[in-house]
């Protein structure tokens, strides 16, 4: 039987999100989370994971793009911070400059500490907007994580219709974090790459939990009128021809 992890995104990101995840954990809708430390429900949602019983399965969600950072030398950077906050504006296919490149380390740096000097032992690492797998940012992220104990990572998307040269670059790419000495899925895949329940075998899927407009738990994949909006979050784990495991279990 094929072997999932179901990763819920951006935990403590705000009240909603994180309520949803929490819910998302009572119905057995995910295995795993990955948690912000920037974000504006940290404490509650350290709070809230002790409470629920899903503290040993939270990952980092490291950032570089919404919210506000922890350290300084990031906010003289205005490629990613604009008045105080994270921006969404960075190329990720534009070299980093020596500044850059250091304010990054000390930023993802701060946010693993964060969660670790909350009691948190992280699972695994992923990021917001996917930023550990630009090509300049992750030769970073993948430092900082070893160098803090963090030894599982979640691959470039590698399921679904990819155009064969992009194929190719994240075969390699995701090769290099085994070299590296990470542990991986052998594939990551959001769920509109998956036909169904027939899931790949050692696969992470990535969701993420909200509620809409009308209080449904769903899986968001955008706002509209400032309510998130999806679909419902596929129950993997009833399907008997998989099996559900964590990050831990990798």
């Amino acid at each position: 039987m094929p072997t999932v992890i179901i990763n819920a995104d951006d935990f403590g990101l705000n009240e909603h999100c994180s309520k949803a995840i929490a819910e998302a954990f009572d119905k057995k809708l995910v295995t795993d989370t990955t948690m912000m430390a920037t974000g504006e429900y940290f404490d509650e949602a350290i709070a809230l994971a002790k409470e629920r019983g899903f503290f040993d399965k939270l990952g980092v969600h490291l950032n570089l793009t919404e919210g506000v950072p922890l350290t300084d030398k990031i906010k003289t950077c205005p490629r990613f911070v604009t008045d105080g906050r994270f921006n969404k504006s960075y190329d990720r296919n534009k070299r980093l400059t020596a500044g850059e490149k250091d304010a990054i380390r000390l930023e993802l740096t701060a946010q693993i500490e964060k969660l670790q000097n909350a009691g948190v032992s992280l699972t695994h690492a992923d990021s917001h907007h996917h930023i550990h797998t630009g090509i300049y940012i992750a030769p970073i992220a993948e430092q900082v994580c070893l160098s803090h104990g963090v030894s599982k990572i979640r691959l470039h998307r590698n399921a679904g219709q990819i155009l064969f040269l992009k194929r190719i670059f994240k075969k390699h790419f995701n090769q290099r974090y085994r070299k590296r000495g990470f542990t991986t899925t052998d594939y990551f895949a959001y769920v509109m790459d998956i036909d169904g329940f027939d899931v790949p075998e050692n696969t992470e899927i990535m969701i993420h939990p909200d509620y809409d407009r009308d209080g449904n738990l769903i899986d968001r994949r955008g706002v509209e009128d400032g309510f998130p909006v999806g679909d419902p979050i596929p129950a993997y784990g009833a399907q008997p021809q998989i099996t559900l495991r964590g990050y831990t279990e990798l």
